[in-house]
C-alpha cells in the first residue's frame, strides 16, 4: 500500500494555475531567447539544484564550483575530495534524468531506479551497496541525537513489493492527477519506502524531478524545486513536513495533502525565483548589446560578460567551449577584456578565474544584482 493522493481544495487549485500560468510564460520567454542567453541560465539552474540537493545531504560546494566540476575543472575547484566526487556522481545522475524528459517510449522500471541509484551512489560500493534493494532495517535518527529513532522504514522483506506497487503506480496510478500532484506523491512513496541503503533523499528528490520533466512544459533544468528545497529555512521545514505526514512508521494511511501543499509553495516560489533569473539574464544580454560598440566588443565577448555579471566569474576554458573557440582565440580575448579593465584575473595557472573588472559597466552589474520579492501562495488563503 502507498501514501495516497489527496483530494485538492480551491485554493490548491488556484495555486497550480498560478504555477501553470508561470510555466506557460517561462516556456514563451525560453523559446523565444536565442540558445546562447538561455544557455548560462541553463547550466545555472543546474548546478544550483546539484549544490542545494547534496547541502541537504551535508556535501557542501557552491553553485559556482559546481558549474566548474560539470565542466571538467576538478582541479581548481577548492571543495573535499569527497564532496566532488558526490558532486559529480548527482551530476551524472541529473544529466541522464535530464536526457529522458522527451523520450518517447519512456517506462519507469524497477531496474531505471537502481541504475540510477548506481549513478548515484556507486562509488561506495560495495561499502555501501547500491544500485539494490536494501537487505537491512532502515532507520533515520534525529538531528543531534543520533540514538533517537525519527522515523523506520518499512521491512526490507517487503521492499521489492512495495517497489513494485511504486513501479506500477508512476506508470498507471493517478494519471488524471496534475503532473506536480504526481511527481510530489512519486518524491515522498520513495523515500518513505526508503529502498536503499544511502542516497534515498537525493533519489527521492530526482525522481520528483524527473516526473516534472516528462510533463513537457519546460525543459528540466527549470523544471526542479531542488534549489528551493536547498535554502537553510526550507530544509528544516522539508524534514518537518515529511516527519508529519509520513510518521513515525511506514502509515500509508495517513493525509498526505500538508506534503502536497509544501510542494506547491515550493513549485509556486521556485517559478517566481526562475522568472525573475530568466527576466535578469535577458535584461543583462541587452545592456551588454548597447556597450558592445562604445567598448569595442565582439559579440561572442559577450558571453563572457554576461557569465561574470549572472554568476560572479568566468575561467577562460568555459568560454571557450561555450564560443567553440580555439585555445588561442579565447587567450586572446580574456586577454583583451583584461587589458580594456572589464575583467580582473583571479588566482594563478588552473585555479584562475575572472571577475569584473574596474571598467565593467555599472549599470550591467546593477540589472544582475537587481532584487525581487518572492510571495508565498498560500500566505493570504
Amino acid at each position: 500500500m502507498l501514501y495516497a493522493t489527496p483530494p485538492l481544495s480551491a485554493i490548491d487549485e488556484r495555486v497550480l494555475e498560478e504555477i501553470a500560468s508561470m510555466r506557460r510564460d517561462l516556456q514563451h520567454v525560453v523559446q523565444q531567447s536565442p540558445m546562447k542567453w538561455t544557455a548560462d541560465l541553463r547550466r545555472s539552474l543546474t548546478a544550483s539544484a546539484i549544490a542545494a540537493s547534496n547541502t541537504i545531504e551535508g556535501y557542501r560546494v557552491d553553485p559556482v564550483d559546481v558549474a566548474d566540476l560539470l565542466d571538467g575543472e576538478r582541479e581548481s575547484v577548492d571543495a573535499s575530495e569527497e564532496d566532488k566526487a558526490e558532486t559529480l556522481a548527482y551530476q551524472q545522475t541529473m544529466t541522464y534524468i535530464q536526457s529522458l524528459w522527451d523520450v518517447e517510449d519512456f517506462t519507469y522500471s524497477k531496474g531505471l531506479l537502481n541504475a540510477l541509484h548506481w549513478m548515484l551512489q556507486g562509488h561506495h560500493h560495495p561499502h555501501r551497496p547500491a544500485g539494490r534493494w536494501r537487505r537491512k532495517p532502515i532507520f533515520i535518527t534525529a538531528a543531534g541525537d543520533p540514538h533517537a529513532t525519527e522515523y523506520e522504514g518499512p521491512h526490507e522483506d517487503d521492499v521489492p513489493a512495495l517497489m513494485g506497487e511504486l513501479v506500477d503506480w508512476l506508470n498507471h496510478g493517478d494519471l488524471t492527477a496534475d503532473p506536480l500532484v504526481r511527481a510530489a506523491m512519486a518524491h515522498l512513496n520513495l523515500v518513505k519506502i526508503h529502498p536503499w541503503t544511502d542516497g534515498n533523499g537525493r533519489m527521492s528528490r530526482s525522481l520528483q524531478t524527473l516526473l516534472i520533466a516528462r510533463q513537457g512544459v519546460l525543459a528540466p533544468e527549470f523544471s526542479s524545486i531542488e534549489e528551493w528545497l536547498g535554502m537553510p529555512g526550507h530544509t528544516w521545514e522539508y524534514y518537518q513536513v515529511l516527519r508529519d505526514v509520513g510518521g513515525p512508521v511506514y502509515s500509508p494511511d495517513r493525509d498526505t495533502l500538508p506534503w502536497v501543499r509544501f510542494n506547491l509553495r515550493a513549485y509556486h516560489e521556485q517559478s517566481q525565483r526562475v522568472q525573475h533569473r530568466v527576466k535578469r539574464s535577458t535584461d543583462v544580454w541587452l545592456a551588454l548589446a548597447e556597450h558592445a560598440e562604445r567598448l569595442h566588443l565582439a559579440e561572442r565577448q559577450l558571453t563572457a560578460l554576461h557569465e561574470v555579471a549572472m554568476t560572479g566569474r568566468v575561467r577562460r576554458s568555459r568560454y571557450e567551449r561555450a564560443e567553440a573557440l580555439s585555445n588561442q582565440q579565447a587567450v586572446r580575448d580574456i586577454q583583451t577584456l583584461t587589458r580594456t579593465g572589464l575583467l580582473t584575473p583571479i588566482g594563478n595557472t588552473k585555479a584562475r578565474h575572472y571577475t569584473a573588472g574596474p571598467a565593467f559597466p555599472s549599470d550591467v552589474l546593477a540589472t544582475a544584482h537587481r532584487r525581487h520579492t518572492i510571495t508565498n501562495p498560500y500566505q493570504d488563503a
